[in-house]
C-alpha cells in the first residue's frame, strides 16, 4: 500500500529509553563535561511608571515573568525537539520492485545480528517486498553449516550466507593455503561469498603485535580464489570519518562515541583512515577478476568524490549503503546524482536489525522526495535529518535487485536467487 497523500509532518516523539544515555569521564574528558543547549531568557525592558503591569505592546513577546533572568540549562541527552515543518510525508509499505538486501546479520553464526525465528524474518521480508537476505557473517565449519541447515536449505531463494577468514591462524606458516582450503570447503557447503570485518586493518595482529594490513600479501591467494570460484568479497574496512577524530565538542557523532568509546580509532596506536582505505584499494586493483563489494559505500559516504574515483578506477568494485543512510540522506542532491551515475554499481543493504519500519524508512528515502525526516535510528549517528532522493524507477530496480543478481550469477550454481524472485 502506497500512501501518497500529503500530511503534516510531526516527527515522532521518542521515549527516553530510545535515546542512548551519555556517559562522561572517558578519553580524557573531565567528568563534568556536558554538551548543553542554553535556553537563556533575559528580562525585557524594565517596567515604567506609565506601564506598571508591563503590558505595553513593545514588550509583548520580549518580557518574561519575574525571575527569568536566571539561566536554564538543558542537557543534550534530554533535548528531543519536534519539527514544526509542514510538508508532504509518504509511507511506502512495500518496495516498488523486489529487494535483495546484501548486508544483513540476522541469525548469523558470529552473534552480531538479531536472533529471530526464520518464519518471523520471512514475514518481515514479505510485508516489505524483500525477496532475499544475505547473511554476511556465517563463519566456517560447523557454525556455517548450522546457518545453512536452519536458514538457507529450508527456505530456497530467501537466504544466502557468506563465510569468513579464521584470523586465529594468521601466524601459521601455511595460513594462505589453509584459508583457501577453508574457503573451498565453505563454498562446497553452500556459502556464496566471503565477508571481511573491520578488524582487518584495525585489530588483527600477528604474534609480534603488528597490525595486518588489508593488502598483506598473505591474503592475495584468498582474494584470488574468490575470483576463481566466482564469489564476491564483501569487505568492511575503517569506519565513519568522525571515529578517527577526537571525542570532543566538535565531533558530530559525539553522543554515539560516548556511548561506544571502543568505536573510536583516534590516536597514534591506529593507522589513519585514508591509509587503510588505500590499502584496500590496492588489494582490489591487484585482483581484477575478483568482485569486491566495498561495504558502507566504500566506508566514505562523507566523501563521495573519493568513492566515485575508486569506482572509476576499479570496474571489479561494487558498493552498498548499509548503515550509511544518515550520511547519504543529508546530502540528497549529491547522493542522487551519485546513485544515478553509478546505478550499475550500487546494491541495497541495511546492516540493521530486522524490522518492517526500518525497511519502510529506507524505501521512503529512496523512492520519495520527502524532506527533513528521521533516518533510521535517529539520533544515534548524529543530530541531523535526511531527505528523500526520489530515484527513477530504472535506477531503483537495479539497486533493489538487478545488480545483486548480476553479481551472484558469477557463481555457476547461482540460479538459487531466481527462486526468490518468483
Amino acid at each position: 500500500m502506497r500512501n501518497t497523500e500529503p500530511t503534516k509532518v510531526t516527527n515522532r516523539k521518542h521515549s527516553k529509553a530510545q535515546y542512548r544515555r551519555l556517559q562522561v569521564g572517558m578519553h580524557g574528558l573531565p567528568a563534568c563535561f556536558l554538551l548543553t543547549l542554553a535556553a537563556v531568557v533575559f528580562a525585557g525592558n524594565p517596567q515604567t511608571s506609565a506601564d506598571p503591569a508591563g503590558t505595553s505592546s513593545a514588550q509583548i513577546g520580549y518580557k518574561s515573568a519575574q525571575g527569568a533572568e536566571q539561566k536554564k540549562m538543558l542537557l543534550l541527552k534530554d533535548f528531543h525537539p519536534v519539527s514544526m515543518l509542514h510538508a508532504p510525508a509518504h509511507q511506502i509499505d512495500r518496495a516498488k520492485f523486489y529487494v535483495i538486501d546484501v548486508h544483513n546479520h540476522t541469525n548469523d553464526a558470529a552473534g552480531i545480528g538479531d536472533v529471530l525465528p526464520p518464519q518471523r524474518v520471512i514475514e518481515i521480508m514479505d510485508k516489505t517486498n524483500v525477496k532475499t537476505l544475505v547473511i554476511l557473517t556465517g563463519m566456517w565449519g560447523d557454525k556455517l553449516q548450522k546457518v545453512i541447515d536452519t536458514m538457507v536449505k529450508p527456505y530456497p531463494g530467501r537466504f544466502i550466507v557468506f563465510t569468513q577468514i579464521d584470523w586465529s591462524k594468521i601466524d601459521d606458516p601455511n595460513f594462505s593455503q589453509e584459508m583457501v582450503a577453508q574457503l573451498d570447503d565453505a563454498v562446497s557447503r553452500g556459502a556464496r561469498g566471503l565477508k571481511v570485518l573491520k578488524d582487518l586493518g584495525l585489530g588483527v595482529k600477528d604474534k609480534t603485535g603488528k597490525l595486518i594490513a588489508v593488502d598483506d600479501p598473505r591474503l592475495d591467494p584468498i582474494w584470488e580464489e574468490c575470483g576463481r570460484l566466482g564469489i564476491p568479497v564483501s569487505i568492511h574496512v575503517t569506519d565513519p570519518e568522525a571515529f578517527f577524530h577526537p571525542i570532543d565538542n566538535t565531533n558530530e557523532r559525539y553522543e554515539e562515541l560516548i556511548e561506544h568509546p571502543d568505536w573510536s580509532f583516534y590516536g597514534p596506536q591506529f593507522p589513519s583512515k585514508i591509509s587503510i582505505l588505500q590499502a584496500r584499494d590496492r588489494a582490489i586493483a591487484r585482483h581484477p577478476h575478483t568482485t569486491f563489494v566495498a561495504l558502507h559505500l566504500a566506508n566514505w559516504p562523507e566523501n563521495l568524490d573519493y568513492v566515485a574515483a575508486e569506482l572509476d578506477k576499479h570496474p571489479n568494485m561494487m558498493v552498498e549503503f548499509g548503515a550509511r543512510q544518515a550520511e547519504l540522506g543529508r546530502q540528497p542532491r549529491r547522493a542522487r546524482d551519485f546513485f544515478i551515475k553509478y546505478q550499475d554499481r550500487i546494491m541495497f543493504g541495511t546492516d540493521n536489525g530486522m524490522d518492517e519500519a526500518m525497511y519502510r524508512n529506507h524505501l521512503r528515502w529512496l523512492e520519495t522526495a520527502d524532506e527533513y525526516f528521521d533516518y533510521w535510528g535517529y539520533p544515534a549517528q548524529g543530530r541531523w535529518k535526511i531527505y528523500g532522493m526520489e530515484l527513477p524507477d530504472a535506477v531503483l530496480e537495479k539497486i533493489y535487485h538487478l545488480n545483486a543478481e548480476r553479481m551472484f550469477r558469477q557463481f555457476n550454481k547461482g540460479a538459487e536467487l531466481q527462486k526468490g524472485a518468483e
